[in-house]
């Protein structure tokens, strides 16, 4: 049974992953502020509260580990549009030469669409909100996949687009060429379906691809970055 860290494992995209990653029969360890209370009971997931930004919590969290899913996120809002965001960017530090250290070399990263070089395939009339909305974000987890990139590991870093709610479907793309990237919807428990099928698969290996549904869906939007 391979064991997966998650980081940021109580909501969101994160509590996803746990969620179907139990499910599918991996041994799953949850690393989150708030990992006590993520829902249910199963023998296979480990629950440790802990900070991402927190060194000694880290190295502690990966001993017995495969590979790293980190689902990292923000709540939009004030401290979001006016105040610097450094999460991204500090956790990323942290883990990065842990894992180095551990000899782990497997780790799957969610950033989103508009990071890094994804970000020409905004459109010009998006570019105004997103800048004004998400830019502080978006430039730490640029800053993010750029620590990423320059490691070691074995890494994918995944770049969904508007993150809304809904089921798992399948019915996703995962867009690897520059001139395929555009903007969509996806619903989060696609997104988790798609990381936990990367802790086996080596097909997006050092790449950043976009994800989206394949066709529109009516969910309801998120406000998560």
């Amino acid at each position: 049974m391979k064991r997966v860290l998650v980081i940021g494992g109580s909501r969101g995209i994160g509590l996803e992953v746990v969620r179907q990653a139990v499910r599918s029969g991996y041994a799953v360890r949850a690393l989150a502020r708030s990992a006590d209370r993520i829902p249910g009971s199963w023998p296979n997931l480990d629950r440790r509260i802990g900070s991402a930004i927190d060194a000694d919590g880290n190295a502690a969290a990966l001993p017995g580990v495969d590979a790293v899913v980190m689902t990292l996120g923000v709540r939009f809002g004030p401290e979001t549009l006016l105040g610097p965001v450094r999460l991204f960017s500090a956790a990323t530090r942290t883990v990065v030469p842990a894992m180095e250290r551990a000899g782990i070399r497997r780790l799957i990263c969610i950033t989103g669409f508009g990071a890094g070089d994804s970000r020409s395939a905004v459109g010009c009339v998006e570019s105004i909100p997103f800048r004004l909305l998400l830019g502080r974000a978006y430039a730490d987890k640029d800053l993010q996949e750029r620590i990423i990139q320059g490691s070691r590991l074995d890494w994918t870093i995944v770049r969904p687009v508007l993150l809304v709610h809904g089921p798992r479907t399948g019915c996703y793309e995962a867009l690897g060429s520059p001139q395929e990237w555009r903007n969509g919807i996806i619903s989060r428990a696609d997104v988790a379906d798609f990381l936990i099928k990367q802790i086996d698969n080596k097909g997006w290996l050092r790449q950043s691809p976009v994800l989206r549904a394949h066709f529109p869906w009516p969910f309801r939007r998120e406000r998560r970055l």
